[in-house]
C-alpha cells in the first residue's frame, strides 16, 4: 500500500450518470474545488447507465405508484431541456392494455393519465390493428422518449474536464472508514500498482448494486435491496415496428422500445427478464455473480409469448442481449415504485449512499443535495 494520502473535498464512487452528476453538481453549485471521481470500469457510463431500457418515464409505466408516476411527469421536461442531445423524440409510444392478467384496465389506465396530468389518446385504427384484438382491450397513444447514453457519457466527459475533477478509472474502493486524523478515508485498489489512501471531507457512494460491498467501518444501508440479474434482448425492428415503442400493461407483459446507442430495439419481458435474484448482503459481490451466470438468452421464450399479443413482433431479428445486475428496493417490490435510496451514515459523517431506479430520478437526488448544509 502506498504511504501516501491525498486529501479531496468529496470523492465519488462510481462512474455512472448519478455518480458523474453529483460531482459536476457538486463543483458548479456547492463550490468544491478537489473532487475524485472513482469508478472500476474502463470508461464511464458503461453498467447500469447503459445496459437497461434507455426509457425516459412520463408517469405511465407505473399505475401503482402514484409518487413514481408523479415524479416522472414532473422530472421529464427537465431531463429534455438539460440533455436535448441524448433524448430520442422522434418515435410513437403505444401503450396497450392487456384483457385479461392486467392489474388495471383501460379505463382505470385513462382516469389514472388524467390523473398525473399524462397525454393519453386513443391510438389510430392503423396502429391498434397491430395489437391481436382478442388479447388486447385497448391501444393508446401517450407521449414517452428515449435517452441515448453514449450522447450522456460525451457530456459528462466534457464537464467533468471543465469542471476539473479527476477520474480514476479501472480502480475499485475496497474500503470506507473513518480517518485517524478526521475526515473519511477510502482504500481505493487500482488493476495496475499498490492500494491507495485517499482522505476527504465527504464520500458519496453512487455504485448502484455494489452499494453494501465496502469493508472498514461501512454499515451498509438501511433500505433493504434486492438484485436480479436482468436480459434486455437487443432487437432489429421489423418494418412494421419502426418508428414505434410499445408497452403492454400490466403485470407479466412486456416492452419493445427504441435503444438509441444502438439503433436497435430492446424487448424485455417482466416473466423472462429477471432470471436470477437474491437479497443484497455484504460479501455477495453481484458483479461477481453477474460474471459466474450462464448468460443464455430467454429471447426465444419472449418472442414467442409476445408474437402472441404483437404478432409483428416475429419478424424481429435478435441481435444480442444485455445482461446486467438490476437493483430495486424491497419495499417497493408490490407497487412496482422507483424510489431513490438517500442514506447518510451517522457511524461515517460526511458519507451518503445514493441510489436511483430511473435515470430521471437525478432531479430527485440533487432536491436533496440542496437541502444538505455541505
Amino acid at each position: 500500500m502506498s504511504g501516501a494520502t491525498a486529501q479531496q473535498d468529496a470523492i465519488i464512487i462510481g462512474g455512472g450518470f448519478y455518480g458523474a452528476a453529483i460531482a459536476i453538481y457538486l463543483t458548479k453549485e456547492r463550490g468544491f474545488k478537489r473532487i475524485m471521481l472513482i469508478e472500476r470500469e474502463p470508461a464511464l457510463l458503461k453498467r447500469a447507465s447503459y445496459n437497461n431500457q434507455a426509457r425516459v418515464h412520463n408517469g405511465y409505466h407505473y399505475p401503482r405508484s402514484f409518487t413514481t408516476a408523479y415524479r416522472s411527469r414532473v422530472n421529464l421536461p427537465k431531463f429534455v431541456r438539460d440533455w436535448p442531445n441524448a433524448v430520442k423524440q422522434d418515435f410513437t409510444k403505444l401503450y396497450a392494455i392487456a384483457r385479461r392478467n392486467s392489474k388495471v384496465t383501460a379505463r382505470q389506465f385513462e382516469r389514472f393519465c388524467h390523473e398525473i396530468g399524462a397525454k393519453i389518446q386513443p391510438a389510430a385504427p392503423a396502429q391498434a390493428a397491430l395489437f391481436e384484438p382478442r388479447l388486447i382491450e385497448a391501444v393508446f397513444l401517450v407521449e414517452e422518449y428515449a435517452f441515448d447514453t453514449t450522447e450522456l457519457a460525451s457530456w459528462v466527459a466534457a464537464e467533468l474536464k471543465a469542471c476539473g475533477i479527476q477520474t480514476r478509472l479501472q480502480t475499485r474502493v475496497t474500503a470506507i472508514a473513518n480517518g485517524p486524523h478526521g475526515g473519511l478515508q477510502v482504500t481505493a485498489a487500482p488493476e495496475q500498482g499498490y492500494e491507495e489512501l485517499y482522505t476527504s471531507r465527504f464520500i458519496f457512494n453512487c455504485t448502484y448494486s455494489g452499494l453494501n460491498q465496502f469493508k472498514g467501518d461501512f454499515p451498509g444501508t438501511q433500505t433493504r435491496l434486492k438484485q436480479e440479474i436482468t436480459e434486455m434482448a437487443l432487437m432489429q425492428a421489423p418494418p412494421a415496428l419502426k418508428g414505434l415503442g410499445i408497452t403492454v400493461m400490466d403485470g407479466p407483459f412486456f416492452s419493445m422500445m427504441p435503444f438509441p446507442a444502438r439503433g436497435l430495439h430492446t424487448l424485455s419481458h417482466v416473466r423472462y427478464t429477471p432470471h436470477l435474484h437474491w437479497n443484497d448482503a455484504q460479501g455477495i459481490d453481484p458483479y461477481q455473480k453477474l460474471t459466474n451466470y450462464d448468460q443464455a438468452t430467454r429471447v426465444d421464450r419472449m418472442v414467442r409469448d409476445v408474437g402472441r399479443y404483437l404478432p409483428a413482433v416475429l419478424d424481429a431479428k435478435y441481435v444480442e442481449s444485455l445482461f446486467e445486475v438490476k437493483t430495486i428496493l424491497v419495499k417497493n417490490e408490490g407497487d412496482d415504485g422507483r424510489p431513490i435510496l438517500f442514506e447518510k451514515h451517522p457511524e461515517l459523517p460526511g458519507c451518503y449512499s445514493v441510489l436511483g431506479g430511473k435515470i430521471d430520478n437525478i432531479y430527485d437526488v440533487l432536491t436533496k443535495l440542496e437541502n444538505e448544509s455541505l
